[in-house]
């Protein structure tokens, strides 16, 4: 099925120069925010106490936090959970000694069950404290360069080194520029945002790895055209099943974020920031670094063993 009837030829090479000052710009103001203004991390990576509770009706959002305010709660954190009657509160760590989740999960029952016809129900508590926050940290840190490292060696093996450091680049300006947008807009940072990075990681480089197939391919057919033309074909011979995945997934990934509720909206915002800088890092970041890198057709050709019998065979 294609997205686009008619066969394009789009120069999007030509435009290389200003998709690479465009990427480097993004990429800059993302490091000085990151550095300036920090991710805003979540309980995950904070510590603090997470408490679900299910109400009997569902609760007016603006009451919950007025009656956690009242109780000396001021800075927690209330989200909708599932149903409209189900209700997360995530309290921050306290800086106050002594202070277990228990005594701080009571006083939240307590402080939610104000003003409330029927019981409150306190379905499940957690606790995260700052040694496992830094843990979970350093191992999300990890998980994201062990899949960098292991795709640059099977993109190294399945083509070339240079399409390896093309496929790289591309993921980490996805990662960089996602990121850089996660700390403007202080989207909440949790493992759930790490798993949309992964994933995004995982989006960006099926979409990379089929532009490099179309461009392993063209590189015998069109032996006569430069690299740059070669690209260029691929690009705009790949287009169509580009755009039409990613405006799929879109799709969907919208449909979450609207309808999903509160509690899934960092996962999902996440993955359509990374789907909209992943497919344009595919058609500009990764073919620019391979042409920058003066990728040929000699690269690609398979060489001819010695003493290969040749069928002569019409």
């Amino acid at each position: 099925m294609k997205f686009l009837n008619k066969k394009t030829n789009i120069d999007f090479m030509g435009k290389r120069k200003i998709a690479f000052v465009m990427s480097a710009v993004l990429i800059v103001l993302s490091i000085v925010t990151l550095v300036t203004r920090d991710l805003n991390f979540g309980l995950d990576f904070t510590g603090g106490t997470l408490i679900e509770v299910s109400y009997p009706t569902a609760p007016e959002i603006s009451d919950v936090r007025s009656n956690l305010t009242n109780a000396g709660m001021n800075d927690a954190v209330v989200q909708t959970f599932g149903a409209a009657s189900d209700i997360v509160v995530r309290i921050p760590l306290r800086a106050e000694e002594g202070t277990s989740d228990a005594e701080i999960s009571t006083v939240v029952l307590t402080a939610l069950q104000q003003g409330v016809e029927g019981e409150v129900v306190m379905r499940r508590v957690e606790f995260v404290g700052p040694q496992v926050g830094d843990e979970l940290k350093e191992q999300g840190i990890l998980a994201v360069v062990y899949a960098l490292i292991g795709i640059f060696l099977y993109v190294m093996i399945r083509f070339q080194w240079r399409f390896s450091v093309g496929a790289v680049t591309a993921l980490l300006h996805d990662i960089i520029i996602t990121m850089g947008v996660l700390a403007i807009v202080q989207v909440e940072f949790d493992l759930t945002v790490v798993a949309a990075l992964l994933a995004v990681i995982g989006y960006s480089l099926n979409d990379t790895i089929v532009l490099f197939d179309r461009i392993r391919e063209n590189f015998p057919r069109l032996r006569k055209a430069s690299p740059l033309e070669v690209v260029n074909t691929s690009v705009n011979e790949t287009l169509s099943r580009t755009l039409m995945t990613s405006m799929t997934t879109l799709l969907v990934l919208i449909a979450l974020f609207i309808f999903g509720g509160e509690i899934i909206h960092a996962f999902a915002f996440t993955l359509i920031v990374g789907v909209l800088v992943g497919t344009y890092s595919s058609i500009y970041v990764a073919s620019t670094t391979l042409l920058e890198l003066g990728v040929s057709k000699f690269d690609l050709l398979a060489v001819e063993k010695e003493g290969a019998v040749v069928d002569q065979n019409p």
